[in-house]
């Protein structure tokens, strides 16, 4: 039986599936600059994360992939000729190096746990420009397209399926959607989430569902906004599809370029956040139907693990 087909099975039986926490908001908070997604010069920093997630109680571990994507080099430079001429030697073939390092990462890192711990291993893919801005999003074709190399490169290295998360448009969902389709990988589709419990670019979620739903996925997530926002949308999602479903949430605050968390001295006293509260607020997902369950940007090892002391004793 291959990996992903447990993870499907449980899933059918109505078992709670445990996905990992963030891999790049956890190396900033250990000290390490995220540059080139910790992998060329921390990649060991990666894999011990990811061990860490599988430790602490993760069915899923996601590939260090987020927002990691040709485009994202390529938007620093007016065209492929101006990247060619100033650009680091071999940045146009960085992307698709390290993603396919990534995945080679967490199927490393899924090894030696035994049969007892069917670890499955996500290519996460996001929208190809910032998840937060909507309004960036590319036409239909051009995400089909990068999305399909995308995942044509994690279904090479051997993912197990793909999560197509943090998705901020329709469009750009339907395109990733029929990326992973036609390579002929399982997915979930998870959305950003506003705070009206829509979509993030506006649409309505019951759209958004009528939309993927015809494409195939085994599970539809939201994910990305704080937990009370994500539980307005876990409630709306039990009330339009049959699929199964899950939740994830970021706590925090955005400070661009990056999040401040806990880690920063000034945010320790409005952190609401803490292990314990989090998993209150998933047994609450829970409660409303979602039986895939994890951690979004600033989650910890902690989260994780307190997700699954509280949410399997509830069960048991």
């Amino acid at each position: 039986m291959s990996v992903y087909t447990r993870i499907k099975e449980r899933l059918e039986k109505k078992e709670l599936i445990f996905l990992d926490g963030p891999v790049g908001t956890e190396l900033v908070r250990r000290g390490i600059r995220w540059r080139q997604h910790g992998m060329r010069t921390d990649a060991e920093r990666v894999l011990a994360i990811q061990r860490e997630y599988i430790a602490a109680g993760a069915d899923v571990i996601r590939t260090n992939t987020f927002q990691l994507n040709p485009r994202t080099y390529a938007n620093l430079f007016r065209d492929l000729d101006h990247m060619r001429r100033i650009g680091a030697e071999g940045l146009e073939q960085q992307a698709g190096q390290l993603i396919r390092k990534a995945v080679r990462l967490a199927l490393e890192a899924r090894e030696g746990w035994g049969k007892d711990r069917m670890v499955a291993v996500a290519g996460s893919v996001s929208p190809l420009n910032h998840c937060f801005r909507p309004d960036l999003a590319p036409s239909f074709e051009e995400a089909r397209k990068e999305h399909a190399e995308i995942i044509g490169w994690m279904k090479e290295e051997g993912v197990d399926f793909v999560l197509l998360e943090s998705m901020n448009t329709v469009s750009e969902a339907r395109a990733a959607a029929r990326s992973a389709r036609d390579a002929g990988l399982p997915f979930w589709v998870s959305f950003v989430i506003g705070p009206e419990g829509n979509v993030l670019s506006g649409e309505d979620l019951s759209d958004a569902l009528e939309a993927i739903v015809k494409l195939g996925p085994d599970a539809i997530l939201v994910n990305c906004g704080p937990p009370e926002e994500i539980t307005k949308a876990v409630t709306r999602l039990r009330q339009f599809t049959d699929l199964p479903i899950g939740a994830y949430a970021h706590i925090g605050r955005y400070d661009p370029p990056s999040w401040k968390f806990e880690f920063f001295p000034h945010f320790v006293e409005t952190d609401a956040y803490p292990p314990e509260a989090y998993a209150r607020h998933a047994g609450e997902w829970v409660r409303l139907g979602a039986g895939i369950i994890g951690g979004c940007c600033g989650t910890t090892l902690d989260h994780i693990r307190a997700l699954r002391e509280a949410l399997v004793r509830s069960e048991s």
